[in-house]
């Protein structure tokens, strides 16, 4: 039986204590580290650019999961392609042609992944499931960290599991936002492969533990 994946989402931590940060995340049994970017305009926040990645990739020993909150994301592909990173994420709403994206990720030599925002239908990955490597189920609606899980994701987790076994597909699932212990074990009952964690991590006492936490929780 697999176990839970637990990726730490960097945007929650205190920049200003990035190197220390990055060092916790090291040491600590998170799976690959999730980095937020965002443009102001998919959505209502910006976060960073790529001297903060440049930051990541000299001390980070960890895989980096890029999940770009951006609108156009094929503008900047191969320019963030280029700080290491294991795994890019667009968001399907994000994307005109989301195939072509996908595919462009991919000749980039990275692995392709696919975010849905809360109201977003499972339609959307019809004709893409089997060119991905892992689908994102966004718990909140993107933009801040801190915010409570969407209880209706639990129901599209569900349904995103038989769309893969319908299309015979291999895509991972991970869920971000408001995860925490107390609804942990529901999404990995649900489906889901791994989470991403932000605040439950970050503002506790001991990082290290917190992740450990819910690695083992379900």
């Amino acid at each position: 039986m697999k176990n839970l994946m637990v990726a730490p989402s960097i945007l929650s931590t205190d920049f200003a204590y990035l190197g220390k940060t990055l060092e916790i995340i090291n040491r600590s049994g998170a799976d690959w580290l999730h980095v937020d970017i965002m443009d102001g305009m998919f959505v209502p926040n910006i976060s960073f650019g790529t001297p903060i990645l440049k930051a990541i990739a000299e001390h980070n020993k960890k895989p980096v999961e890029l999940h770009l909150m951006i609108a156009q994301p094929e503008r900047y592909l191969e320019v963030f392609s280029k700080y290491g990173v294991e795994q890019i994420t667009v968001h399907a709403e994000a994307c005109l042609h989301l195939h072509s994206v996908v595919q462009q990720i991919k000749s980039l030599g990275c692995k392709a992944g696919v975010a849905l925002n809360p109201h977003t239908s499972l339609e959307s990955l019809e004709y893409v499931i089997r060119d991905l490597d892992t689908v994102c189920v966004m718990a909140v609606n993107p933009g801040f960290g801190g915010q409570g899980f969407i209880p209706q994701t639990l129901e599209k987790i569900k349904e995103l599991k038989q769309l893969i076994k319908r299309k015979d597909a291999k895509a991972f699932i991970e869920v971000d936002g408001g995860v925490t212990r107390n609804n942990v074990k529901e999404i990995w009952n649900s489906g889901a492969d791994a989470v991403i964690a932000g605040s439950s991590i970050f503002n506790s006492e001991d990082p290290v533990k917190a992740i450990q936490e819910l690695k083992k929780h379900p």
